[in-house]
């Protein structure tokens, strides 16, 4: 603290620090979800979710947005009330994209703890024009797993790598895509 100031964030051996950290954190993320990019930060993995079906909304131009049966409910929650706002349809199925989809989300390891691959799913996006969107509600775990390089999107909860929990936040959304 002895080093800070109200004008800290202009002074430029502290600006640099803050962009070499999200640097080597974008890198870790887009190694970790073997994607190409990876953003900055979301708020938490519920939003990142949304934003993952917002995105592919936009790239598809479709409104039907899959979700796998066993999303966090949570997610499933906070996906559902965004897309109220954007016209968006969620529907709770098992993983099987059409034509009118325009991503299938599914998480791995899902709300029961099991893992999942997704060569099948990969398959049927592809024909389909669907995005795979996976999502991974516990980052450690990508340390165990094969990262999911099937996906289009991979997005999910990091808050076990960043601050402690206190007061009911801060957490730390990620979201990695391909180019």
């Amino acid at each position: 603290s002895e080093f800070l100031t109200a004008y800290t964030p202009y002074q430029p051996e502290i600006a640099q620090g803050t962009l070499q950290m999200i640097f080597e954190f974008q890198t870790f993320i887009a190694q970790l979800t073997g994607q190409e990019i990876a953003n900055a930060s979301m708020y938490d993995g519920a939003t990142a979710t949304t934003e993952a079906a917002l995105m592919a909304m936009r790239i598809t131009k479709r409104k039907k947005i899959a979700i796998g049966n066993a999303i966090h409910p949570d997610y499933r929650e906070v996906l559902q009330s965004y897309m109220w706002n954007f016209d968006g349809e969620v529907e709770i199925t098992d993983g099987e994209p059409d034509e009118t989809t325009a991503c299938v989300i599914i998480q791995s390891p899902d709300f029961y703890g099991a893992p999942h691959k997704y060569d099948s799913l990969r398959k049927k996006c592809d024909e389909t024009g669907a995005l795979l969107v996976v999502v991974v509600t516990e980052i450690v775990s990508l340390g165990l797993l094969p990262a999911p390089v099937e996906a289009d999107i991979v997005c999910g909860e990091g808050q076990s790598v960043g601050l402690p929990m206190s007061y009911g936040g801060p957490y730390l959304g990620f979201f990695a895509c391909r180019e």
